[in-house]
């Protein structure tokens, strides 16, 4: 029991990172810099993440590593950083929280895999709780930021499907740093075009950056995945709501947001339908059975890999898309998103696959 605790407070500190990740960005970090702000994030969590388990993609996990971190890191990042600064905290953090909700809706449009009543209910109990957020605030919500904020959901959900159709394979965080550090490298010739060269962060500015790469990212990832290999994948679900629970704190005590009635009721339905969501029956660790999820914000493979192989065979279109709807629902256990990270749990699409 001692040591299960001791997995659940490690696993929380994903959640909790990416949760307060939006007021980081939103208060600290210059909001005139998106593809800056999205390549130094990415660039030293790849690299710390490599370190941690240095193998290199092979065969097709060349193509494939470059397309999820085109999504996963390179444009989710971008996207959700003008989100970020764009939208109040408590807003973007619970609009987010609705992205695994979404990502089960395209995963069922793209690949006819149709989802479990309760984690269709879910999807429209979480849906119906950010329009009610959304449509009863008395302050003018930016539209930019809205739209940022829907693009990295599909753009996110898009990678999050095409992970779990790519998921045989070798190591999920291995995965993740070379999609990291693909999508942080599209973004630095971007970011020297678009944006000029780089201002050099100081104090507080250096700080965040700290955060956002260092804790955010990197930390925040090894300690999802080693939680996702030891705690069933319900457990992992209700973690995951600390995400937009964490934004919402951060958002109105720190920053001096105000909500009203309708707005903690939007935020009540958003929670209820991402716990709705959540895979049921799973008494082992989160890498065994249907428990199984696939990468962020996305989104993942709920187990940590197996360090080794290749390609285990072409399944049948039927058991392909079987797989995909069973990913897509442990998707919703994150509680907050696809994406590498912030969005939540699905955390970024990297399913099992490909760096051995």
């Amino acid at each position: 029991m001692e040591a299960s605790f001791r997995w659940v407070l490690l696993t929380a500190v994903a959640p909790v990172a990416w949760g307060a990740n939006y007021y980081v960005t939103h208060e600290f970090l210059p909001a005139d810099r998106p593809l800056w702000g999205a390549a130094l994030r990415a660039l030293p969590a790849g690299l710390l993440l490599f370190a941690l388990r240095p193998r290199r993609p092979r065969g097709a996990w060349w193509w494939r590593t470059a397309v999820l971190g085109l999504l996963n890191t390179a444009g989710f990042f971008v996207l959700l950083y003008i989100a970020s600064q764009s939208l109040a905290t408590s807003v973007a953090s619970t609009v987010m929280a609705a992205s695994p909700l979404a990502m089960l809706l395209l995963a069922w449009v793209l690949t006819a895999a149709r989802p479990a009543r309760a984690h269709l209910l879910g999807a429209l109990v979480g849906l119906a709780g950010v329009g009610l957020m959304l449509l009863t605030r008395s302050e003018p919500v930016s539209l930019p930021g809205l739209a940022a904020s829907a693009a990295a959901m599909l753009v996110s959900s898009l990678g999050y499907v095409l992970a779990a159709r790519w998921r045989e394979g070798a190591d999920v965080l291995a995965t993740t740093a070379w999609q990291l550090l693909a999508g942080g490298l599209v973004l630095l010739p971007l970011a020297a075009v678009f944006e000029g060269a780089p201002v050099v962060p100081a104090g507080r500015e250096l700080a965040a950056f700290g955060y956002v790469a260092v804790v955010a990212t990197a930390l925040a990832f090894a300690a999802w995945f080693a939680g996702l290999r030891r705690l069933p994948a319900g457990t992992v679900g209700l973690l995951g709501l600390l995400n937009p629970l964490t934004g919402v704190l951060l958002g109105t005590v720190v920053a001096g947001e105000r909500l009203g009635p309708p707005q903690f009721a939007g935020l009540l339905l958003v929670l209820a339908g991402v716990a709705l969501g959540r895979p049921r029956g799973a008494s082992g660790g989160g890498s065994r059975g249907g428990s199984r999820g696939g990468s962020r914000g996305g989104s993942e493979d709920r187990s940590g890999g197996r360090s080794g192989g290749g390609p285990l065979g072409r399944p049948s279109r039927s058991r392909r898309r079987r797989s995909v709807g069973r990913v897509a629902a442990a998707g919703v256990a994150g509680g907050g998103g696809s994406g590498v990270g912030d969005g939540g749990g699905s955390g970024g699409g990297s399913a099992r696959s490909g760096p051995e």
